[in-house]
């Protein structure tokens, strides 16, 4: 009784905190014409590989709750370990202090890790906002004793190092009565009970998510990708997504956006249903599809389990598969969106800080194979992966022959072959046989690449 009354208060209270909220005067917002898809895709279709960084106050219990351990990932703690609205605020909320966060360290780690953009989570399910919001108080400035606008300071520090800049935004939001919220309980069970329906939530998104997402594009320069979230529940609607998506194209006609700013993801699986649906490019979540996929996609994947910090979660993918997992998804001309889950100060955990820079070794080496190259036009070697480039095939090697002998595609014509990793070093080839001899030694600990120029 004591919960639900707790509840029922601080839905009152932020009901009439929303209904006093407006969107800020004086806004100028310029409009053009948004640019042809091809030209806003350019860029992203040759960068390959991005950083994703899900971060907010959910990093101070870091998935734990008075010795319980929340199942799934620690930035549903607020959901899974049934925090009252009030309780979120008190415990976890007002104790977001990330005094060791720089904005321009996390962009270097990205950098030399190979990523060529940056998708920070703005606003996360439980609501709280990372960025300086003339819409809301449950922000950093307001509800955190930080008072630091995160979103100004990597966005700064991604335009300084020639980084791309992201924004994920949740559509569903657990702390505004009028959305997704505690109050709601069985409103997580909205996808599979299509009773389960909020009638204030058009309130909540006209007053309040379309103000917000209109502040992130029109107060922190270019934001090249905009990355939805929460587009399962019922009251979201297709007209929405449609509305939302062409608002975002109005203030920045050069800004991509996912699948999931309208209802035309399948799922975890993330590919577009078919149908006329709004977003750019596809979302499958900690999975790559079995093969190339005709449209735009980009596989997003945790390093652990969980995709917001938990210290809990050791089940550490090893720098090996997260390199092949990069090879495996451009050879299917996907994109592979990595995410880190920094720490309550603001530091990305030392694990997640290895492997980045295995990522970069890597990179530095063999990028060449992988920004701007395209799917493999071959079926998938027993040995490892193709990716192609105009006149070039990349072998991608991850398994090295022990007997030297690199047997290709009978239809790769080659007129020289040598190594990314040595140049210098020209590999023989048997036309007959389609087989490359290649050193004893494999040129990398993880994955190789040959370059057959054709």
């Amino acid at each position: 009784m004591k919960k639900m009354t707790s509840l029922i208060l601080s839905g009152i209270l932020m009901l009439c905190f929303s209904c006093s909220q407006t969107v800020p005067k004086n806004e100028e917002i310029t409009e053009a014409e948004p640019l042809p898809k091809d030209e806003r895709m350019e860029w992203w279709r040759d960068a390959k590989f991005g950083m994703f960084i899900h971060w907010g106050a959910y990093a101070v219990p870091g998935g734990e709750r008075n010795g319980e351990i929340c199942k799934g990932g620690a930035e549903w703690i607020m959901d899974k370990l049934d925090y009252t609205i009030e309780d979120y605020e008190k415990e976890v909320v007002a104790n977001f202090n990330p005094t060791q966060f720089d904005a321009k360290r996390w962009v270097a780690m990205a950098k030399d890790a190979g990523m060529k953009y940056i998708v920070l989570t703005s606003k996360h399910h439980d609501g709280f906002c990372l960025w300086d919001s003339k819409v809301s108080d449950y922000d950093i400035m307001e509800a955190s004793p930080f008072k630091r606008d995160i979103v100004r300071e990597l966005s700064d520090a991604c335009k300084e190092a020639g980084i791309k800049f992201g924004l994920y935004h949740s559509i569903v939001d657990w702390h505004h009565p009028n959305a997704q919220a505690p109050l709601y309980p069985n409103y997580n069970a909205g996808q599979k009970d299509s009773t389960a329906f909020n009638p204030d939530f058009p309130k909540y998104y006209e007053n309040y998510l379309k103000p917000q997402v209109k502040e992130l594009l029109t107060n922190y320069g270019d934001v090249d990708v905009v990355w939805f979230d929460g587009d399962w529940i019922p009251d979201y609607t297709t007209e929405m997504g449609k509305d939302m998506y062409s608002m975002i194209l109005d203030i920045q006609p050069q800004t991509i956006v996912n699948n999931r700013v309208d209802k035309g993801r399948k799922g975890m699986e993330g590919m577009d249903k078919e149908g006329n649906f709004a977003g750019d490019f596809g979302t499958p979540e900690q999975e790559i599809p079995a093969t190339g996929i005709a449209s735009d996609w980009e596989s997003c994947m945790t390093m652990n389990g969980s995709w917001g910090y938990k210290p809990s979660d050791t089940n550490w993918k090893s720098s090996e598969t997260l390199i092949e997992n990069l090879v495996d998804i451009v050879s299917k001309g996907g994109n592979f969106l990595l995410n880190v889950g920094p720490d309550p100060q603001g530091l990305f955990p030392q694990e997640s800080v290895e492997r980045l820079a295995a990522l970069g070794d890597w990179t530095d080496t063999n990028g060449e194979a992988i920004y701007g190259a395209k799917a493999s036009p071959y079926a998938r070697p027993d040995w490892g992966r193709y990716t192609s480039k105009d006149g070039v095939i990349y072998a991608h090697v991850f398994d090295w022959p022990k007997d030297g002998k690199l047997t290709i595609n009978s239809d790769i014509k080659a007129k020289k072959i040598t190594l990314v990793a040595d140049a210098a070093q020209n590999l023989s080839y048997n036309g007959e046989k389609s087989q490359i001899t290649l050193p004893g030694q494999a040129p990398d600990a993880y994955v190789s690449v040959v370059k057959i120029e054709l």
